[in-house]
C-alpha cells in the first residue's frame, strides 16, 4: 500500500531533527538508565493505570461501603473522569467547575495526603479562552478527563485547551505550555493521558492539534512534534514497547491504524492497517512485544499486533482480529485473559492469546441506563475491579469464569464515578464526582 493517509514519510520531522541526533548519540543505554532511576516503586501508581500501564496491584479489600472498609473521604472542588495518582504519601487528582465571567471551565490540580485525606495543597488554572460548549457527550466526563503523572520531584497535568502545567510537589508552577486549542469534529474534548519517557512527557493531544509531542519535562520546551489528520477522534493514552533489541518505540492506535514512533523523533517506524474505525478510546495494552488494541465506533473490534516491525506490517505482525471489543474502558490482561465491561454493561474475558471469546455475560447489577462504565479494570490479587458510573464497583475473578463477587457503592453520592482507581499498599484510590475516596481493611 502507500504511505498511510495518516503520515507522510518525513513529515513526523520538525527543524530539531539534528539537535535531537546528537541526543541520539548518547544511545539508548542511558535514556533506560534514566527511565529506570525515574520508576515508581512497586508502593506508587505514578500515572493513568499505574506503573507501565500495566493497571496492576497486589492487593485490595474486596467488599466496602458507607461503614465498611473506608479509610477516608475528601471532597473535591469539582468533577472530573481522570484518575488518582499516587505518589509516596500524595495522592494528586484532577477536577474542573464552571469558571466566573463566561470564561470557560477552570481546571484544578489537587494533591491530598494519602494518610489521612487531608488537602495539602489545590491550584487553580483558568481556561485561557474559549472552550468546546458543555454539550453532547462532553456532559459525560466534562473538562478534566486527562490523569497527571509524576516521576515523585514534579507533576505534570494535562488539561486539554488549558495546556499542560507542571509543579513541583510542593506545589509551586514550574512551567505551562498550551499543545494547541482546536476541537475535533465531534467537539468531544480531551481523552488522553500523559506519559513519562526518560526525560520527556509524551502528550497525544489529536483533540487539540492533531498531533503528538514530546516535551523536556523540566522546561516544557518541545523536542519534536508529530502532525497528521489521522489522529482526529484518537483519544487513547499511548504506551511504550520495549523491543529485544534494547530500542523502544511508542505506539498509539488511531481511527483505522496502529502506528509504531521512534521516541526520539517521533518519525513513523512501522504502521498497520485495522478495522477499528469512527473514533478509537481505549489505551493500547502492551505486553512484551504485543500491543493490544480495543475499541472503533459501536466498539466494531480489536486486534493484537506484534511491535517491531518497519513499514506497512499489516500482512506480517497482526496476530489476531476478533469483533469483540470495549467501547471507552481499556481492557485490563492478566494470567494470558483480557477483561472488562463494556458501554452496554456486558462483562467480558476473552483470550489473550488467540482473540477468543471465553464469555459475554450481562452484568444485572448494573441497572443505570447509557453508557453505565467509563472507567477502566484494574486487578490485584486475582480480582477484577471496574467502577461503573452510578451502579458502584463489580469485582468479578480474574479468571476465565463469570461470576459476580461483590458489588461496592457508596450511598448517597449520586454523582458519576468514570476514572480509573489506584491500588497502592492494599488501598483503593477511588474517585467520583464529587469526593476521593480511600479504601482499605479497617479489622
Amino acid at each position: 500500500m502507500t504511505a498511510p493517509r495518516a503520515i507522510q514519510e518525513g513529515a513526523m520531522m520538525n527543524i530539531r531533527e539534528m539537535k535531537i541526533r546528537d541526543q541520539i548519540a548518547a544511545g539508548l543505554t542511558a535514556a533506560c538508565l534514566l527511565i529506570v532511576a525515574a520508576a515508581a516503586t512497586a508502593e506508587d501508581w505514578p500515572q493513568f493505570r499505574g506503573p507501565g500501564g500495566r493497571a496492576a496491584g497486589t492487593s485490595a479489600p474486596v467488599e466496602w461501603g458507607n461503614s465498611k472498609n473506608l479509610l477516608w473521604k475528601t471532597a473535591l472542588p469539582g468533577g472530573g473522569s481522570s484518575s488518582p495518582i499516587v505518589h509516596g504519601d500524595a495522592v494528586f487528582v484532577t477536577c474542573w467547575s464552571e469558571g466566573g465571567g463566561g470564561k470557560g471551565p477552570t481546571r484544578h490540580l489537587v494533591k491530598i495526603d494519602r494518610k489521612d485525606g487531608t488537602v495539602a495543597w489545590q491550584r487553580d488554572i483558568a481556561a485561557p479562552g474559549p472552550d468546546d460548549p458543555y454539550a453532547g457527550y462532553l456532559t459525560e466526563h466534562g473538562y478534566a478527563s486527562n490523569t497527571p503523572v509524576t516521576d515523585g520531584e514534579m507533576v505534570w497535568a494535562f488539561l486539554g485547551k488549558a495546556g499542560i502545567v507542571a509543579f513541583d510537589m510542593e506545589g509551586q508552577e514550574i512551567w505551562r505550555t498550551g499543545v494547541g486549542s482546536e476541537s475535533s469534529n465531534r467537539r468531544w474534548g480531551s481523552g488522553a493521558s500523559l506519559i513519562l519517557h526518560g526525560e520527556h512527557l509524551i502528550c497525544n493531544a489529536s483533540e487539540e492539534s492533531q498531533s503528538i509531542r514530546a516535551l523536556d519535562k523540566r522546561t516544557g520546551k518541545e523536542v519534536w512534534k508529530a502532525e497528521a489528520a489521522a489522529l482526529e477522534l484518537a483519544y487513547g493514552t499511548p504506551g511504550v514497547v520495549a523491543l529485544p533489541d534494547g530500542s523502544e518505540e511508542i505506539v498509539v492506535a488511531v481511527p483505522g491504524e496502529v502506528w509504531g514512533l521512534d521516541p526520539a523523533t517521533g518519525k513513523l517506524r512501522w504502521h498497520t492497517e485495522m478495522g477499528l474505525t469512527g473514533n478509537v478510546s481505549p489505551s493500547v495494552i502492551v505486553d512484551g512485544e504485543t500491543v493490544y488494541v480495543f475499541g472503533g465506533y459501536r466498539s466494531s473490534g480489536s486486534l493484537a499486533v506484534r511491535a517491531g516491525g518497519r513499514g506497512d506490517v499489516s500482512k506480517t505482525h497482526v496476530l489476531w482480529t476478533s469483533r469483540t471489543s470495549s467501547y471507552v474502558a481499556t481492557p485490563v490482561l492478566h494470567d494470558g485473559h483480557l477483561f472488562w465491561i463494556d458501554d452496554k454493561g456486558l462483562a467480558f474475558c476473552s483470550d489473550a492469546k488467540t482473540g477468543a471469546e471465553i464469555y459475554k455475560e450481562r452484568v444485572r447489577e448494573i441497572t443505570s441506563g447509557g453508557r453505565p462504565v467509563y472507567a477502566s479494570p484494574v486487578v490485584a490479587d486475582g480480582k477484577v475491579y471496574v467502577v461503573s458510573r452510578y451502579d458502584g464497583t463489580i469485582v468479578l475473578p480474574a479468571a476465565p469464569r463469570y461470576e459476580v463477587l461483590a458489588q461496592n457503592v457508596f450511598e448517597g453520592d449520586d454523582s458519576d464515578a468514570s476514572g480509573t482507581p489506584a491500588l497502592v499498599d492494599g488501598r483503593i484510590y477511588l474517585r467520583s464526582g464529587k469526593f476521593l475516596y480511600a479504601i482499605g481493611s479497617t479489622e
